[in-house]
C-alpha cells in the first residue's frame, strides 16, 4: 500500500488538430448539387428584383409620416384660429384692443397720455434697474406735513424756503423752520 501513495503521475504529449487542414476539408465536402445552385441563383434574382422595390416602399412609408405630421400641424393651426375668430366676435374683446391700442374712449370720457420724458434710469438694456419691491423708509406722512406747516407759517419768499431733510423713519424734521 505504501507503493501506491508514492507513485508519480505521467505527463503524456498531446498533440493538437491542423486548424489550417480543417476548414480545407470542410470547404472540400460541400457537394453542389443542380438544385442547389438553382436556389442560390432563385435568392439572388429575388434580392435584385425586390430591392428596388422595398427601397420604394421604405421611402413612401417615410413621406405618409411626414404627410400625416404635416396634417396635425394644419389642423392644430385650423383650431387655433377658429379660436381667435371666436374672440374677435365677442365685443368686449374688440372694445379692449380698441381702448388699449387705438387709445379710444367714450363720449364724455378723458384720456390721459403719459409720456416718458426721458429720465426714468434704466439699463442698458432698458429694463428697470431693481425687479424687487421695494418699501420706504421714510415717514411721508410727517414729512408733508412738516412741508405744508413750512409753508404755511413761514414769511420767508418761495425762493428761500428750504425743502425739509428726510431722513431715516419716523426721525423727519423740517430744516427750514428753525
Amino acid at each position: 500500500m505504501a507503493r501506491q501513495q508514492h507513485q508519480r503521475t505521467q505527463k503524456v504529449a498531446v498533440q493538437m488538430p491542423d486548424l489550417a487542414g480543417a476548414s480545407g476539408n470542410w470547404l472540400r465536402s460541400i457537394r453542389l448539387s443542380g438544385f442547389t445552385i438553382a436556389a442560390l441563383v432563385l435568392v439572388v434574382l429575388c434580392i435584385v428584383v425586390l430591392a428596388p422595390s422595398l427601397r420604394i416602399l421604405v421611402q413612401q412609408q417615410q413621406q405618409l409620416a411626414s404627410l400625416r405630421h404635416s396634417v396635425e400641424q394644419q389642423s392644430q393651426s385650423v383650431k387655433d384660429m377658429k379660436g381667435e375668430l371666436a374672440r374677435w366676435n365677442d365685443p368686449s374683446y374688440v372694445e379692449s384692443l380698441a381702448r388699449e391700442r387705438l387709445n379710444y374712449v367714450y363720449p364724455g370720457e378723458y384720456s390721459y397720455l403719459v409720456i416718458d420724458d426721458g429720465k426714468t434710469v434704466a439699463t442698458a438694456e432698458g429694463q428697470p434697474i431693481s425687479k424687487k419691491l421695494q418699501t420706504t423708509r421714510v415717514d411721508w406722512v410727517r414729512t408733508m406735513l412738516s412741508s405744508v406747516l413750512t409753508a404755511g407759517l413761514t414769511d420767508a419768499p418761495a425762493d428761500k424756503l428750504v425743502a425739509p431733510v428726510i431722513s431715516g423713519m419716523g426721525t423727519g424734521h423740517n430744516a427750514g423752520a428753525q
